[in-house]
Order: C-alpha cells, then sequence, then structure tokens
C-alpha cells in the first residue's frame, strides 16, 4: 500500500535531526498519525486468542537501507520478527492464471512460481518461460535513449504477448494496483527501464551487464545497516503501525517538534517577506520560512490555486486507486484453507488470509458494516469475495468465524507515461530542479522554500517513502542562515485536505 503518513513522519524525524534549533510543525487532517499503516489486534472468543490485522503494509524486504536505519535509529530491533528464506512461504509463492484463449490450458488455475533451476524444471510454467526469455536478447534493438513515455506493458511485451499478460500484468497488478496498459515504466520500474537501456532494448542483456559504477557506488555507506541475506521478509511483534508509533513517541519528545491533528489546510500562500502563509481550520495563520508537503498531489495543487491561480505543471494528472484490504479468520489449520508456503505458515488452529481487491476493475459496493462483529449475516461484497477465493485456490474453504474491511480511498498514485518529465517541471516550478535551464526559467517565487514529496511523486513502497522523508531538506543546508532576520520554522504538512 501507499502509506502517505508515513512520509510525513520520516520527514518530520529526519528534518528535525538535521536542523536541531528549527520549530518544526506537523499538520495532520485526520485524528491519527501514520496514514495507511494501521495494525489492530481483535480478540476472538471462538478460538480463545486474539489475532493481528494489518490494513496496509504487512511486511517489509531487507533491501531498504533507509528502513533498516530507521529501525536502528528508533531502537527497534527486538521488535522485529523475520521469514528465512528457508522457510515455506519464502520458497513457495503463487500465481493465479485464469482461462483466456492466449492461456495454455496446463497453465490455467493456481501455479507455484519456480524457485530455483530445479523447480524450474518440473513446473508447467517452463514452456512459456523458455519461449518468452530465450528470444528476447535476439529481438529489434531499439535506441539507446527508450522514449520516457512507454507504459509498462509495452516493455513486458518484449518477451511476447502471453508472458506480458500473464507475469507482466500480476506484477503490476500487485504492486499498483492499476492498468498495465497506462503505467510509465521509467516511472515504476526504474531498474527494468536501466536495464533495458543497458541492454540497448533487452531487458535480459541488460541484467547481465554491470550497472553503472555510481549506482553501485551509492550502496557504500548503507554497508552498516546491510540486513541477514538470509531473511527473505519481516515484519514487528505487534504489527507495521509499530514503526509509525515508535515515530510518534520520538516526535512528541523532541523539544523542536509540535504536532497538530485533525487540522484542515484551506490554502498556501507566498508572502513579500519569503514567507509562506499557511491557512488551516485552527485559527491563526502560521507562517513558515520552508514547507514540505507530504499531500498528494491534486490537494497540493487546490492549496495553491485557491489563493491564487496557479501555472504550475499539470498536478493532477495522475489518478489514484482505491483498494479495499480484507482479513479473514477461518476456524482450521492453514493446510485446511490453502496449499503449502501459501503466506505465512504458522502453527496454529486457526488461519488467517488477507485478500486486497480493487484497482482498475469494477469493485462490488461496501456493506454499512465494515466487520463481522456488527452483523451476523454476510453481505454479498464478502460472500463474493469467497466464491472468488474458491476458485483461484481451487478448493473449498469453511465459512470465516471474522472478517475486517478496510477501504484504503486513492491510497496509490497511478504514474502515467511522462511523470518523471512533469516532476521534473514542478521542481522548476517550486525553484528545486537539477536541470540548470529549467530552474532560471522559474517565475513562481517559491525559492527551494516549498519541496514536494510523497508516494505520488516517487516510488509507492514504505521504503521509497522512508526514504523520500530521508532526503527532503538537503539541498537547504548551505541556504539557511539562522541570523538573516526571517523566523525560521519548518512546517510539514502530512495528509491534510
Amino acid at each position: 500500500m501507499s502509506p502517505r503518513g508515513l512520509t510525513g513522519l520520516s520527514s518530520t524525524f529526519h528534518l528535525s535531526r538535521k536542523f536541531p534549533k528549527a520549530q518544526i510543525v506537523l499538520l495532520e487532517k485526520e485524528a491519527r498519525l501514520g496514514g495507511w499503516v494501521r495494525s489492530e489486534r481483535v480478540e476472538l472468543p471462538q478460538i480463545g486468542s486474539s489475532v493481528l490485522l494489518e490494513a496496509g503494509p504487512r511486511t517489509l524486504r531487507p533491501n531498504s537501507m533507509a528502513v533498516l536505519e530507521l529501525i536502528h535509529l528508533l531502537k527497534l530491533e527486538n521488535e522485529i520478527i523475520t521469514v528465512p528464506k528457508t522457510a515455506p512461504p519464502a520458497k513457495a509463492r503463487f500465481l493465479y492464471i485464469p482461462k483466456s484463449d492466449l492461456t495454455p490450458n496446463k497453465i490455467a488455475g493456481l501455479q507455484r512460481l519456480p524457485s530455483s533451476i530445479l523447480s524450474l524444471l518440473s513446473s508447467p510454467l517452463l514452456p512459456t518461460l523458455l519461449a518468452a526469455i530465450i528470444p528476447e536478447p535476439f529481438r529489434r534493438q531499439i535506441a539507446v535513449v527508450t522514449p520516457p513515455t512507454r507504459a509498462s506493458i509495452s516493455v513486458f511485451s518484449s518477451f511476447g504477448e502471453t508472458f506480458a499478460r500473464t507475469f507482466g500484468s500480476a506484477l503490476v497488478h500487485g504492486i499498483y494496483a492499476t492498468d498495465s496498459r497506462k503505467l510509465s515504466v521509467r516511472a515504476a520500474f526504474p531498474t527494468i527501464w536501466e536495464a533495458e537501456e543497458r541492454g540497448r532494448g533487452s531487458i535480459v542483456r541488460g541484467l547481465l551487464m554491470p550497472a553503472r559504477e555510481e549506482v553501485r557506488r551509492k550502496v557504500q555507506p548503507w554497508k552498516h545497516y546491510q540486513s541477514n541475506a538470509c531473511i527473505s521478509v519481516y515484519s514487528f511483534k505487534n504489527g507495521m503501525e509499530t514503526l509509525t508509533k515508535a515515530l510518534e513517541k520520538s516526535l512528541l519528545s523532541s523539544n523542536n517538534v509540535s504536532i497538530m491533528t485533525n487540522t484542515h489546510l484551506s490554502g498556501l500562500k507566498k508572502s513579500e517577506d519569503r514567507s509562506i502563509e499557511i491557512y488551516h481550520s485552527h485559527g491563526e495563520t502560521l507562517h513558515a520560512s520552508h514547507v514540505v508537503s507530504a499531500l498528494p498531489l491534486p490537494v497540493l495543487h487546490n492549496l495553491i490555486s485557491t489563493i491564487k491561480p496557479t501555472s504550475s505543471p499539470s498536478s493532477t494528472e495522475n489518478p489514484s486507486t482505491t483498494v479495499r484490504v480484507v482479513n479473514f479468520i477461518f476456524p482450521c489449520p492453514p493446510k485446511d484453507v490453502h496449499p503449502e508456503g501459501f503466506g505465512l505458515l504458522q502453527q496454529s488452529s486457526h488461519t488467517k488470509l488477507t485478500m486486497m481487491t480493487g484497482g482498475p476493475y469494477p469493485q462490488s459496493p461496501l456493506p454499512p458494516y465494515l466487520t463481522s462483529s456488527e452483523s451476523q449475516m454476510t453481505p454479498p461484497f464478502i460472500r463474493s469475495l469467497l466464491d472468488q477465493l474458491k476458485v483461484q485456490l481451487g478448493r473449498d474453504i469453511p465459512e470465516p468465524i471474522y472478517w475486517r474491511i478496510w477501504n484504503n480511498e486513492a491510497c496509490i498514485p497511478t504514474l502515467l507515461p511522462g511523470h518523471l518529465d512533469r516532476m521534473e517541471e514542478l521542481k522548476s516550478h517550486l525553484g528545486l530542479s537539477s536541470k540548470p535551464a529549467l530552474a532560471q526559467g522559474s517565475e513562481t517565487g517559491w525559492d527551494s522554500r516549498l519541496a514536494v514529496i510523497g508516494a505520488g511523486v516517487g516510488g509507492v513502497s514504505v521504503g521509497d517513502c522512508i526514504e523520500a522523508g530521508r532526503q527532503v531538506g538537503r539541498n537547504w543546508g548551505e541556504s539557511i542562515n539562522f541570523n538573516d532576520g526571517l523566523f525560521w520554522f519548518l512546517l510539514l504538512i502530512l495528509n491534510s485536505g
């Protein structure tokens, strides 16, 4: 999921450390901090114990050094639980392939993805994968500079239409919950983009070639935070909200941070004295020397336009996807519900299973209640999901003893082709562009005092959001003068609207 609240919390945490003399105010629309990161423990008398449910992201991979650093700084190492690469959930991943005219019958249904050369040789997916991968390096070469407006499906199509529809589409749905024909490759999958560029049109060739020297060098400062190479995924004993609660606790104990929740913004305006005026629902206008926005781009666009019509580049171009996370608890062990290795296996008398639905497809209306504890009847929305589970798992499943729906409205932005160019234009508009020609052409007068971050600007993963908060304000260091006559005041806007 896209944890907007996590971006703002990370920004506040790192900026409070970087600028200890600054007064920082964090504005939050909701009553709680953390955005889509939310954990809830529910007591279930039917099984005589409690279960931990997640509304958003559930696990992390040990490839984000920014997350590992944050865990270290917050002293959360003892709260971590890990899944080793040798565990069945790590080795056994499954893909459901619907029947279609393009899908061979022998690969339709729930298929286990190969995790080794040996498992590949015995997999029914072998012919499809070989037919896609072997010819790919020999296809027509393209120019070194790939058109930046390509959609993701076009890259996967280089492996053939069957591969693109079967594997490429599933990858896009699993990460961005959107139509793979609409997503920018360059913005959403930069590693694949760079590999195709290195391989002069071949992703396979590019992956076999060494990465650029600056990419390898970038990893060196993180050596201290490298995690155990045997870990597949990890989480926290009391859920992912452990991370956001630890950030909140740290910020509340900081002398230079104030937090205002239940705060609605109505506008941002540049003042003649170079400060930024922030209009909000709690009375007196705030004046800040610098503002960091972790808002969805359309919301920020409206806030600026409310005060004065703006000629900023389109920040309303990218749509967002609504994802519904549904937690099911079944009164039987995991082996009676799903194949071995499907999800996180635990020795238990019950099974916890999470479904995510939504994206570009039509959705059934939500029931008036979002948890089974509010009604004894199973609503059509839940019944349709259970029916889909039976089809995809290929077996009958028992009735759940508990279910919970989380409706994450507009939680994942769809980065349309041309996204990175639009973001460069936005940076130019704010005076943040790394390209001198664009920066000189800025006529807005924001003077690099308004920074824009979040999933709608960069990546959508937890690691991307924490890294964006870690990087913000890096260009302010040399230009800041605490004695310039302007009251030094940082304001971070988090998930407000």
